[in-house]
C-alpha cells in the first residue's frame, strides 16, 4: 500500500504542467518561479506604459502645434499612432503569453503588431501624397496581418503538419511554411528596409550636392542636414531592432523549426522596443520636440493660443 502511494507521488511530482488542465490536447506550460514572474511583470508593464506615454506625446504634439502640422510630420504622426498600438495592444496580451507561457485569450482575440514603414524626407511632398502614403501603408499592414491570422495563410501547404505537431490549446506560436515565412519576412521586413535604404541614399545623396552647390551653409541647410541624420538613427534603430526576429522567422522553417521559442519570445520583444525607443530619438535630436513635450507635460498646452506657439 506504501509502495502504491509512493508510485502515485512520483507520477503526479513527475506530471508536466499543462495551459488547460481538462484537454487532451493542450499545450505544456512553463512555471517561472514567483519572484522571477513578479520582475517580469514588472518590467514589461513599465515598458508598455512608456511606450504608451512617449508615443503620445508625440501624437499630441504634431497634432496641437500648427508648426508642426507639415507632409513630413504626417509621417511621424502615423509612425506614433502604429507605435502606441504596439505599446497599448500588443505588449500587455504579450506580456502575458511571454510569462504564463500559454496564450488564454483565445484564437479570435484581435493581436495586431505594426511595423514601422519607410518615411521619406522631401520638401515639396504634399499633404495629399503624404495621405495616400499613410493609407496605402496601413492598408496592406491590415489585409496582410488579418490574412495572415484569419485566413490562415501562414500555414498554407502543411496543414496536416501543423495541426498534428503543433496546434495545441493554450499556444500561441508564430507557425509558417517555407513559403509564408518567406512571404511574410520580405513584405513586412526585408522589402521596406531595402526601400528606406535607397531612400535615405538618394536623400543623403541630394544633401551633400546642395552643401557643395551652396558655399555659405545657412541654418535651412542645417536643420536639412540635422534632419537627414535624425532619419539615419531612426532607420539604424529600426533595422538594429527587427533583424533579429525577421532573420530568424526567415530561416525557422528552412532548419526544421529548431529555434528555440523562449529565443523567438526574446527576439519579439527586442523588436517591440523600437517603437519605445522612436520618441527618444525625437526628444534627443530636435529641440522643438523637447520644447513641445515641456509645454505638454507642464500643462501650459491648455492655455489660449497655445497651438501657435513658437518652437525653437
Amino acid at each position: 500500500m506504501e509502495m502504491r502511494i509512493n508510485i502515485s507521488q512520483t507520477e503526479i511530482w513527475k506530471k508536466p504542467f499543462l495551459c488547460y488542465e481538462f484537454s487532451n490536447r493542450s499545450c505544456q506550460k512553463f512555471v517561472y518561479p514567483l519572484e522571477t514572474r513578479i520582475l517580469l511583470y514588472i518590467l514589461f508593464s513599465v515598458s508598455s506604459v512608456v511606450t504608451i506615454i512617449g508615443n503620445l506625446l508625440v501624437i499630441i504634439t504634431v497634432i496641437h502645434f500648427k508648426q508642426l502640422r507639415t507632409p513630413t510630420n504626417y509621417l511621424i504622426l502615423s509612425l506614433a499612432v502604429a507605435d502606441l498600438l504596439v505599446g497599448g495592444v500588443v505588449m500587455p496580451p504579450s506580456m502575458l503569453r511571454s510569462i504564463e507561457t500559454c496564450w488564454y485569450l483565445g484564437d479570435l482575440f484581435y493581436r495586431y503588431y505594426a511595423i514601422c514603414h519607410p518615411f521619406q524626407y522631401h520638401s515639396k511632398m504634399t499633404s495629399l501624397a503624404t495621405l495616400v502614403m499613410i493609407i496605402i501603408c496601413w492598408s496592406v499592414s491590415a489585409a496582410l496581418g488579418f490574412g495572415m491570422i484569419f485566413m490562415e495563410l501562414n500555414i498554407l501547404g502543411v496543414e496536416d503538419f501543423y495541426y498534428e505537431n503543433i496546434k495545441c490549446d493554450g499556444g500561441c506560436t508564430l507557425f509558417q511554411s517555407k513559403a509564408g515565412a518567406t512571404i511574410f519576412s520580405l513584405i513586412c521586413f526585408y522589402i521596406p528596409a531595402f526601400v528606406m535604404l535607397c531612400v535615405y541614399l538618394k536623400i543623403l545623396h541630394a544633401a551633400q550636392r546642395q552643401v557643395q552647390a551652396i558655399q555659405s551653409v545657412n541654418s535651412e541647410f542645417k536643420k536639412e542636414g540635422k534632419a537627414t541624420k535624425t532619419l539615419a538613427i531612426v532607420m539604424g534603430v529600426f533595422l538594429t531592432f527587427w533583424i533579429p526576429f525577421f532573420l530568424c522567422n526567415l530561416i525557422d522553417p528552412f532548419i526544421g523549426y529548431s529555434v528555440p521559442p523562449l529565443l523567438f519570445d526574446l527576439f519579439y520583444w527586442v523588436g517591440y522596443y523600437n517603437s519605445t525607443c522612436n520618441p527618444i530619438v525625437y526628444a534627443f535630436f530636435y529641440s522643438w520636440f523637447r520644447h513641445a513635450f515641456r509645454i505638454i507635460l507642464s500643462k501650459a498646452i491648455f492655455q489660449t493660443n497655445s497651438s501657435r506657439t513658437v518652437l525653437m
